[in-house]
């Protein structure tokens, strides 16, 4: 249901104010008994002249329009209203359009979103009104879908409204949001009913067959014949105007008028009455004006009228600032100065607000259109049951999502989510639901609308006591806890005895109540405890016994026994361990170890006395350590415990050592504890070595190694060893382990040589010197250069891996500092000892001049054939940071057509494929600082000259022809080296050359045939070759014998000559807005004319919305997706030497308006006018 919101009144004609931001109320709440009244956006501080902002998401406050719908006042202005215009942005590429559908019908709206500067999808939501969101009602009769077409980047939202409904018409609104950017678009929707007239009233009709398998097929219907009983209670009853009433009102009767006339909006209602009660304006341009507000019935007419001062002045109508134009629906008329508006069967999308504009003027008005009110078509049943139920109380009403109240007893319940009453709606059926019924929830309740209530009772009874778990007898051991049990089908107190007498909870004794469940708990028993318990639930006359007896488990006296009951026995030695045990009756005694029983035979034996219990171990081995457990058990319970025995030996032998490091002549080793210790603590280890080949091994130390490492000494350089380790603890040494891998120790070879500077930048430094004197048996490795800054001791390392050059850059130095250097060698060994330069080290680069060294063959002209690839290198020297800049002629080097690269040493300049127009000469310059140094290089790009230009036969004599010619225009960018001359004779034409690299520009021709009549053509020639065409003689040369000569006849040449004529000219014709229009026309003419077109006379010239073609005459203009801008006089002209002609057309461009051409049309008309595929 489209609501109101404030409007932007001050824009003038030519920017029409912008679509206003409607909110709908849910389908439920939008009828009254007699009217509709919505709720205005807008502050009551604001004036008509505000701006209207679009709702921005999340910033509306849904939760407390839901509890507070009847509520009084105006309140603060919504959040989503105090959105700056200035976040909005255009997001939409496509905006949804307003639509008409019938009850019954589908539609659909779209709108489509760039992603062209979006990293994400867009949030995109749909709204009714102002604050319902679509989301949460998509289902049967609405749908939303979303598409991404990855070759346009578009984003199509689609909102699909499924068999419409009368009550779905109204404002719709679709937002876009994306980070900072927001975008809104409001459209309308208008549902008509169906023109078929309605059927008398016939109670077989009311017999509905929705189709096979559905669960309504054959019910009884009777809403058709609610509904014409409700049109006829309407035509009875006197109208009431709700308008009059708010206005004469005491503001604490609001709330009850706006229940009882289905007012779901009071708060707007109020604003609109306030910004009435302001003192209207005397109006220069309205001698009288429109009344404050109008109301109507849904289906009916309204009149607007206005009186004007001057009959002369322009007047427009507006809706919610859109302005209205003639038709069916909107009906104009002028009666002397009154101006009179009609508005014909008047919708829900039609309650709006109203102004008209007369001059700078306006007057405004607010229009409501009224619904019926909302009849209980099923009312609410009696209901009895029982406590605990869930309960549902049901009823169905006339509108679907209509406003329903709920009372107990008279007193209203409210849906809030702490009450234990929760009302849910489904449609037109209404449901109060209790979860779990109680005795005080036996109440009369009743529902109520604005146009019937219903009432029933509910009766909620004690239901039949069931015992579902009963007391078990128990037996507990002294000190262990007593806990009963016990579950009922009921949840009710109750109370627990002991022989008879009542238990009251205490320190001791706990009492549990949950649900159905009770609990009777003793933590820990005593001998006291021990009778006869019973549990009565309350208010029923049932009682629940069982009986508690307490006894005396076993126990194991364990004082004896070491820490963690272990005991150690010597392998080899004999073990008898005896346990002391106490129990009533006497326990049974079990000894086991993991999963096997101890027997009372064998190695290991178990040995029962009767205070008593002994584990007996012959010859104990290492085997035997581990966990035994002893159990005694009674009827009374058990007693266990865990005995570890633990057997000593000897530890089992170390794991073989590593050698992690070797020297000249020591090495360092390592070894890990053995697995197994023996069962007693490592108190040390000796170690051996031997020679590889020999099988002799040698004590290294005589006093235990406490460390699980070692450093043995004195071995031969360059000789494989081995070495090995014996553990020893308390009981004695391990074997050995097994040797080492073999090791031969290495020295560190002597340090590097010859450190000197090799360069110095503001940044870096290159040290170079010479490998070691000394290398040694392990060889090298490479080298690690290191530095510190001066007056300082931290050395840092330049290169994190070793280098195998003997030169290295340090880079990364600040300018100006003094570092010191120093190098290392490292082999497997080991790093050598450091060599230092013997002095720091500036780093500050030192000014080279700059000098080019010009390659010898270019200090000459440098010469290349076209296509051919020019690629020169030029050398320099220069520091620090040469800079070197080049120049063509005297302008700079275009270097998407040159490509030039530079280092620091040379730069290159290279050419693909050389062009004559690469000639020239190239300056070099280099600069370091203020110093510079140039060069000049002379490129010739040459190629094959042109054909001479004129060849003239001067004289003809005998058997001799003279002939001269003009050198070419052309001479390839080279000198021309001569000419090549050749003749045909007239008949065969086949050419022969008569002289070759002939250098002059004329020539005689001898040993002519007489008889024959010859042509002659001359090539020229340059370092490249001979021109690819020659320059033919115009006339023939006869040798003519002696005697008469025949004159040839002279014929003129036929004039093709014409001035520009137009075959077929343009048509007048139309396009369609958005979709590509020609236009076309034919012309000849000779010379070629040249075609020109113009738009209402004036020359189109570089306009990227016009395409012009010209192909064998045919003349094509192509306008790209035009607008009404582009409708017009279109004229092509078409211009030559001999003259010029005309032709034009006009073209006009047409808007689709939903589908149909021409606006303002009514639709019943415009059949003629739809658009079909063909027409595009």
């Amino acid at each position: 249901m489209p609501e109101p919101t404030k409007k932007d009144e001050t824009e003038n004609e030519s920017a029409p104010p912008p679509p206003e931001q409607n909110a709908p109320q849910e389908s439920g709440n939008e009828k009254g008994k007699d009217v509709v009244i919505r709720e205005m956006t807008s502050s009551s501080d604001e004036d008509d002249t505000s701006v209207s902002t679009p709702p921005a998401d999340g910033m509306s406050k849904p939760a407390e329009r839901k509890d507070s719908v009847w509520s009084l006042g105006e309140g603060a202005p919504e959040e989503s209203e105090k959105r700056d215009d200035a976040q909005r942005s255009t997001l939409f590429v496509e905006k949804p359009q307003s639509g008409t559908v019938s009850v019954g019908g589908n539609i659909t709206f779209i709108a489509k979103v760039e992603a062209k500067d979006l990293l994400r999808k867009p949030n995109v939501k749909w709204f009714k009104g102002k604050w319902m969101d679509l989301a949460s009602k998509a289902g049967k009769h609405l749908q939303l879908k979303e598409s991404f077409e990855r070759h346009t980047k578009i984003h199509t939202f689609e909102m699909q409204i499924i068999k419409a409904k009368e009550n779905y018409a109204g404002n719709y609104r679709c937002e876009v949001s994306y980070k900072d950017k927001f975008d809104s678009c409001s459209f309308d929707l208008e549902v008509t009913e169906s023109s078929q007239a309605a059927p008398s009233i016939d109670i077989r009709s009311a017999f509905k067959r929705s189709g096979e398998g559905q669960e309504d097929a054959g019910e009884l219907d009777f809403s058709g014949l609610l509904k014409r009983r409700e049109v006829k209670q309407q035509e009875e009853e006197p109208e009431v105007d709700v308008w009059d009433l708010l206005k004469n009102a005491n503001p604490s009767e609001y709330e009850k008028i706006a229940f009882q006339y289905g007012i779901t909006d009071l708060r707007g209602m109020l604003k609109r009455l306030k910004r009435m009660r302001r003192e209207v304006k005397k109006s220069a341009a309205f001698a009288k004006g429109l009344d404050p507000a109008y109301q109507v019935d849904k289906g009916g007419k309204v009149r607007f009228m206005v009186e004007l001062a001057d009959p002369t002045v322009e007047l427009k109508w507006y809706k919610n600032g859109q302005e209205i134009r003639p038709s069916a629906k909107y009906i104009f008329e002028h009666k002397g100065n009154q101006r009179i508006l009609f508005i014909n069967n008047c919708t829900m999308t039609d309650d709006a607000r109203y102004y008209v504009t007369a001059g700078d003027e306006k007057c405004s008005t607010e229009l409501f259109v009224r619904d019926p009110p909302i009849l209980v078509t099923k009312g609410l049943e009696d209901t009895s049951t029982y406590v605990g139920e869930r309960v549902e109380l049901s009823c169905e009403v006339s509108e679907d999502d209509a406003n329903v109240k709920w009372f107990r007893n008279g007193v209203e319940l409210s849906n809030d989510p702490k009450s234990r009453y929760r009302i849910k709606v489904e449609g037109k059926k209404h449901t109060l639901v209790i979860e779990e019924a109680a005795k005080n929830d036996t109440a009369t309740y009743s529902v109520m609308t604005t146009g019937g209530q219903s009432e029933a009772k509910l009766s909620v009874d004690l239901r039949p006591l069931k015992i579902s778990l009963a007391l078990e007898d128990q037996t507990v051991r002294l000190g262990q806890e007593i806990h009963l049990k016990c579950e009922i089908s009921e949840n009710v107190e109750g109370k627990w005895y002991k022989n008879g007498q009542l238990i009251e909870a205490s320190d001791r004794v706990k009492l549990y109540h949950k649900g159905r469940i009770h609990r009777f708990v003793i933590p820990v028993s005593a001998v006291d405890d021990e009778g006869e318990y019973m549990f009565v639930p309350d208010a029923y006359n049932i009682n629940i016994p069982c009986k508690v007896h307490i006894v005396d488990p076993p126990k194991l006296h364990l004082d004896g026994l070491g820490e963690n009951n272990t005991v150690t026995v010597v392998a080899g030695n004999k073990l008898r361990l005896e346990i002391p045990i106490t129990g009533e009756p006497p326990p049974k005694v079990f000894w086991s170890r993991g999963d096997k029983m101890v027997t009372d035979s064998g190695r290991i034996r178990a040995e029962s006395y009767p205070d008593s219990s002994c584990l007996v171990i012959d010859a104990a081995e290492r085997e035997d350590s581990g966990p035994f457990r002893i159990t005694l058990k009674n009827e009374a319970g058990e007693d266990t415990a865990l005995i570890n025995i633990k057997v000593v030996d000897v530890p089992d032998p170390p794991q073989a050592p590593n050698v992690t490091e070797v020297g000249e002549d020591w090495c360092i080793m390592t070894w890990e504890p053995p697995a197994n210790d023996g069962g007693s603590p490592i108190l040390g280890y000796f170690i051996e070595r031997k020679k590889k080949q020999s099988s002799r091994w040698m004590r290294l130390n005589f006093e235990l190694c406490k460390e699980t490492t070692f450093e043995p000494k004195k071995m031969i350089e360059g000789v494989a060893y081995e070495v090995r380790v014996f553990a020893v603890n308390a009981i004695g040494m391990s074997k050995p382990s097994m040797p080492s891998k073999s090791f031969v120790p290495l020295a560190v070879t002597s340090p590097p040589t010859l450190l000197a500077v090799d360069s110095v930048t503001d940044t870096s430094v290159t040290m170079k010197w010479r490998p070691p004197d000394q290398i040694g048996a392990a060889g090298l490795d490479g080298y690690v250069v290191e530095y510190c800054f001066e007056g300082t001791d931290e050395w840092i390392v330049a290169n994190p891996e070793l280098t195998d050059k003997t030169k290295f850059t340090i880079n990364g130095l600040p300018t100006g500092s003094k570092i010191l250097v120093r190098v290392k060698a490292v082999n497997a060994a080991g790093e050598s000892e450091p060599k230092y330069h013997p002095q720091p080290i500036l780093v500050k680069e030192v000014i080279e001049p700059p000098k080019i060294r010009l390659p010898r063959h270019l200090k000459q002209t440098y010469t290349r054939r076209v296509g051919e690839t020019v690629n020169l290198v030029i050398p320099f020297q220069g520091k620090p940071r040469a800079k070197v800049s080049w120049e063509k002629n005297g302008s700079p080097i275009d270097k998407n057509d040159i490509n030039i690269r530079n280092t620091e040493q040379d730069t290159i300049i290279f050419i693909r494929k050389a062009e004559r127009g690469h000639s020239g000469e190239y300056d070099m310059k280099v600069e370091v600082e203020n110093l510079v140094d140039k060069a000049t290089i002379d490129i010739q790009i040459v190629d094959r000259p042109g054909p001479p230009e004129v060849v003239t036969i001067e004289d003809v004599w005998g058997e001799n022809v003279n002939l001269s010619w003009k050198p070419p225009k052309d001479d390839g960018n080279a000198a021309i080296t001569g000419y090549t001359i050749q003749k045909a004779d007239k008949k065969s034409m086949e050419w022969f050359t008569v002289i070759e690299h002939y250098h002059r520009t004329s020539a005689t021709i001898n040993e002519l045939v007489i008889g024959n009549e010859y042509y002659f053509r001359v090539f020229a020639e340059n370092m490249c070759g001979l021109s690819e065409d020659a320059t033919m003689t115009k006339e023939s040369a006869l040798i003519a014998k002696d005697g008469k000569v025949y004159k040839y006849p002279v014929y003129d040449d036929f004039d093709f000559s014409e001035r520009p004529l137009f075959t077929q000219p343009l048509v007048n014709t139309f396009a369609v807005a958005g979709y590509n229009a020609t236009l076309n026309c034919s012309v000849r003419g000779n010379p070629k004319p040249k075609i020109t077109w113009m738009k209402n006379k004036v020359l189109i010239m570089n306009d990227p919305r016009y395409r012009m073609f010209s192909n064998q005459g045919v003349c094509t203009l192509e306008i790209r997706k035009p607008s009404p801008y582009d409708g017009g006089t279109y004229t092509c002209r078409a211009v030559n030497e001999l003259g010029e002609a005309e032709v034009d057309c006009k073209l006009e461009v047409r808007v689709i308006y939903h589908g149909v051409i021409n606006p303002g049309e009514p639709l019943s008309l415009a059949g003629d006018n739809q658009l079909h595929s063909k027409d595009f």
